[in-house]
């Protein structure tokens, strides 16, 4: 696919439309024609930006531009600008190293693109040595190089630089306050920031995002809020950020309450509101909100989604406990990755769905996903759920030997607990001990409630006794034990538990329930 705009070629989708571009130049004789390369530089670098850019069309791209025997400063800051706006930022980096090598003179155009690179990649000593090549050529006095440098050191290198840019700049350059003002705010000088948006002498929308954005990363949700209400204009960015700060302190309602304003004055959501708005719905288990906001998404891809929203969906729907539609929208998803089988596969898990789950798996493994450490916490939870304690064996050894995923804490609870419920208790305290991760509480939990559940008092009391060295306070562990000894009818035994329990101060936990 071809975009076009104004009748210049502007954008290439995949490798096959860019290596048929170049194939035409070839043989029509333009391979050497200035004007012509300069239109498929663009199109190469234009395919390169946001994060719908495919690795093959990149690597083709890069590919194609090292060929080009003497790229002019124009190519270079064209390749340079959208390696920059690419999901690898790396690739600006090293083009621009070349460029040097090269001996081509970068000028005022290559540098904002180049500090942009570093700012994203955090490359504080790259961006440094850059800002030495500015003032050496002379560019710091450029407007646009000026606020990239200051955006840069606000936001990883030197503030005490930065501060020192803006001194020198002009006042009323709202870009320059707006960045000075990012810097405070991102690294938790909120009242610094706040003075000087303050002293702003014109505060556009920009500042007023970086001041909202500010307080709802600190959890300062109030502050943010008010903000966010003072504005006098607002957009996507502003909502998004109060949405996504309300989810991010756990205050779901109030995000699903601030969408519904959203849609009263008629500002339209974008795919980050609707991430924010599916974790809310998940977290809250409100099925009938989720379902509001999936119509939402459908109307606005006009039935089609990206990946990470086909995977939120899906999250969202294993969550809330409609397994079915989890696995339909997981169906429609078109380009899969190991984000979208992992929940799949974890949500059938946790809901009982083992078979399916495991089905599932197998699927995988027929694809080009490599399944990584959560798959297989999903994959062993569903064995134990299913009683399949070879199977969850074999796959437990295939994780190391196959995919070289060393097992973590997780995976070994997935084995106690699959041990556990199969009521193979001497097996599961014998896997723990041979545990090359030091076993936590939750791993002796799972093996202690196994065993009130198969009545081994002897193996229980082991449990409890590491339980104990741990923490002494958690009343679940001596009810669990004390429940054991009554089970086998050890009354004595489980008076001393109770008793125990009084000596150590500790206090049973009310009962509680939602209705």
């Amino acid at each position: 696919m071809i975009r076009k705009k104004r009748g210049t070629i502007t954008a290439v989708t995949n490798v096959r439309t860019l290596k048929q571009i170049r194939a035409l130049m070839i043989v029509n004789g333009f391979n050497s024609n200035v004007g012509f390369l300069r239109k498929l530089v663009l199109a190469a670098a234009m395919s390169m930006v946001g994060t719908a850019a495919t690795t093959a069309v990149t690597q083709y791209a890069l590919k194609m531009f090292a060929e080009i025997p003497q790229p002019d400063t124009f190519m270079w800051n064209t390749f340079i600008r959208g390696s920059c706006q690419s999901p690898d930022p790396v690739h600006a980096v090293a083009l621009y190293a070349q460029m040097d090598q090269r001996s081509v003179k970068p000028d005022n155009f290559t540098f904002p693109f180049i500090l942009k690179a570093c700012t994203k990649l955090f490359w504080v000593n790259t961006g440094s040595a850059v800002h030495g090549r500015v003032l050496r050529l002379g560019f710091a006095s450029n407007v646009v190089v000026r606020n990239s440098l200051l955006v840069f050191h606000a936001k990883c290198g030197d503030l005490k630089v930065a501060t020192e840019i803006f001194d020198d700049s002009d006042k009323g350059d709202v870009v320059a306050w707006s960045a000075l003002i990012a810097g405070y705010a991102q690294r938790g000088d909120l009242s610094a920031a706040q003075i000087m948006f303050d002293e702003m002498p014109e505060r556009d929308l920009v500042a007023w995002n970086v001041m909202i954005t500010g307080y709802a990363k600190h959890g300062e949700m109030d502050r943010a809020r008010k903000l966010f209400d003072k504005a006098p204009v607002r957009d996507v960015v502003s909502w998004n950020t109060v949405i996504s700060g309300y989810v991010f302190r756990g205050l779901n309602q109030e995000a699903l309450e601030l969408f519904d304003e959203m849609g009263e004055v008629g500002e339209c959501p974008d795919e980050v509101t609707m991430l924010s708005l599916l974790s809310a719905c998940a977290d809250l288990g409100d099925l009938e909100s989720g379902q509001k906001v999936h119509d939402k998404i459908m109307g606005m891809s006009k039935g089609k989604f990206s990946t990470l929203l086909g995977n939120a969906l899906v999250d969202m729907y294993a969550k809330c406990g409609n397994i079915a539609e989890a696995i339909r929208v997981f169906w429609l998803i078109r380009d899969k990755d190991v984000v979208s089988w992992n929940t799949v596969i974890g949500g059938l898990a946790f809901h009982g769905h083992a078979e399916e789950s495991l089905g599932l798996f197998r699927e995988m493994q027929r694809t080009k996903v490599c399944p990584d450490e959560i798959t297989f916490i999903g994959v062993l939870a569903a064995c134990s759920h299913a009683g399949n304690v070879d199977e969850g064996n074999r796959y437990f050894h295939l994780m190391r030997s196959k995919y070289k995923i060393e097992p973590n804490i997780r995976h070994c609870g997935c084995v106690v607990d699959m041990l556990g419920r199969a009521g193979l208790l001497k097996e599961a305290f014998y896997f723990i001990a041979s545990m090359k991760i030091e076993p936590n509480a939750i791993v002796w939990r799972s093996l202690l409630g196994a065993c009130k559940v198969h009545g081994d008092v002897e193996l229980a009391k082991r449990a409890n006794e590491q339980l104990l060295r741990m923490r002494r306070d958690h009343s679940g562990d001596y009810v669990l034990l004390s429940n054991t000894y009554a089970s086998q009818g050890e009354w004595d035994g489980a008076e001393k538990v109770r008793k125990l329990m009084d000596d150590n101060g500790v206090t049973k936990n009310r009962g509680s329930s939602f209705v």
